[in-house]
């Protein structure tokens, strides 16, 4: 998908989400997390599996976790990341090799709600690889839910909200831009 199209299927999901707003005053179903998984309901293509937060977070406490892959840009890697998660440059996904890595091990990729990491979850099917999911929501619902993030020295509440667009959906964490 094209970034230009991202946008638009972004905007017009944002409008959709604002018309919801004044719907279901007192409904518990049309708060800011019901919205945000509207959103991600427009944006996800399902070609992926996805996993929620709180499994992965299970998943991760065991002896051996899925390996991570982080599919953001350098800087939002280096603001902050899952702790063991390996960085993919979204801009090198169409040729990255991920030579030496076992095709049929667990894999979990993730970016800020899910897009990204979706394409980067298709190009590895392509490349063989057979346990691949994508983290539902993304970094943003992962910090949402009050899951740790790294960054070089450790634990922080540094987030990269990717842009002030997105950053309405990131409840929690310090939005840090650079």
């Amino acid at each position: 998908m094209s970034w230009p199209r991202l946008v638009r299927i972004s905007l017009s999901a944002g409008l959709l989400a604002l018309g919801a707003c004044g719907s279901g005053a007192g409904d518990e179903t049309a708060g800011p997390g019901m919205l945000y998984k509207q959103l991600l309901r427009t944006l996800y293509h399902n070609t992926v599996p996805t996993v929620p937060a709180a499994a992965l977070a299970t998943e991760l406490a065991k002896p051996t976790p899925p390996l991570l892959l982080d599919v953001r840009t350098p800087i939002e890697y280096q603001v902050s990341h899952l702790r063991g998660a390996r960085f993919v440059p979204f801009d090198s996904v169409a040729t990255v090799q991920l030579a030496g890595i076992d095709r049929s091990q667990p894999v979990v990729v993730y970016c800020s709600v899910g897009v990204r990491s979706e394409r980067l979850g298709e190009r590895l099917h392509a490349l063989g690889f057979r346990n691949v999911r994508n983290l539902y929501g993304g970094l943003f619902e992962w910090v949402n839910e009050g899951h740790p993030v790294v960054d070089s020295a450790g634990p922080t509440n540094n987030v990269h909200p990717y842009s002030t667009f997105w950053s309405p959906w990131l409840k929690r964490g310090r939005k840090v831009y650079e």
